[in-house]
């Protein structure tokens, strides 16, 4: 086994993550990866189980990559103001290679995610949380934070008093460097947003850089139906309904 903990006080739940994660019994997610909730020391915990493996990966995250539980761990640490707070990781072998995988972190009382905004015409307060998810993106970007599934599922936000506060997941898959004014616009490729309210996003964004709001909105829009076009594709192809 191989671990990293972020205090102490939760080493005793990292060690023993694989019985703690059968027992929990509030399962919010059960597909490739698995994630169950748990409240451990009068915390609520998040902890994600990650798919196991095949032979030809198990063999890669043992020898010549990081696992996913792993990357999670550290990439939370590297932007730990945008994200859920990480516990830990846990790592278990089985005949020399990794065979399951864990990562750990507080639950994240969110409202809603921003999918529910963008799916919903009429949604309560929409401009307003565009222009907050504008300033929030801005500040990953300025931090040299490229998110590789900037995606709905994977954008948390809770109301707070006169504001929202936004967190992202899934963060396994990260890249840091420094953004052109191409690359930011593109980054919200992966929204599936309507014209419209990719229109509304760009819009507020535009804000914060130098760039003319025609182009901007140009460039956002062709990235989207890039983006679109390619998935769809690949849903025709498997027989998969396809989706504007």
């Amino acid at each position: 086994m191989k671990y990293k903990v972020l205090s102490k006080s939760y080493t005793n739940l990292v060690e023993n993550v694989r019985e703690y994660f059968l027992e929990a019994d509030t399962n919010i997610w059960d597909r490739r990866n698995k994630i169950k909730i748990l409240l451990f020391q009068k915390e609520e915990i998040t902890i994600k189980s990650f798919k196991i493996p095949h032979i030809i990966n198990k063999i890669a995250y043992t020898f010549f990559r990081d696992s996913k539980a792993k990357k999670s761990y550290e990439n939370s640490l590297k932007i730990i103001d945008f994200v859920p707070k990480p516990i830990g990781y846990a790592e278990f072998f089985q005949f020399g290679l990794l065979h399951e995988s864990y990562f750990l972190c507080e639950k994240f009382n969110y409202d809603f995610t921003i999918r529910e905004v963008l799916v919903n015409n009429h949604y309560e307060d929409k401009n307003t949380i565009f222009q907050a998810f504008a300033a929030f993106t801005y500040k990953l970007h300025e931090k040299g934070i490229e998110h590789l599934d900037y995606s709905p599922g994977n954008i948390l936000i809770r109301k707070l008093d006169n504001s929202y506060e936004f967190k992202i997941i899934d963060v396994n898959r990260m890249r840091f460097k420094k953004f052109t004014i191409e690359e930011r616009l593109e980054n919200f490729a992966k929204l599936w947003a309507k014209d419209d309210d990719l229109r509304s996003i760009v819009n507020a964004y535009v804000a914060f850089i130098d760039i003319d709001k025609d182009r901007a909105i140009d460039i956002a829009l062709k990235a989207s139906q890039k983006h679109k076009d390619k998935k769809n594709l690949k849903k025709k192809l498997k027989g998969k309904e396809i989706v504007d």
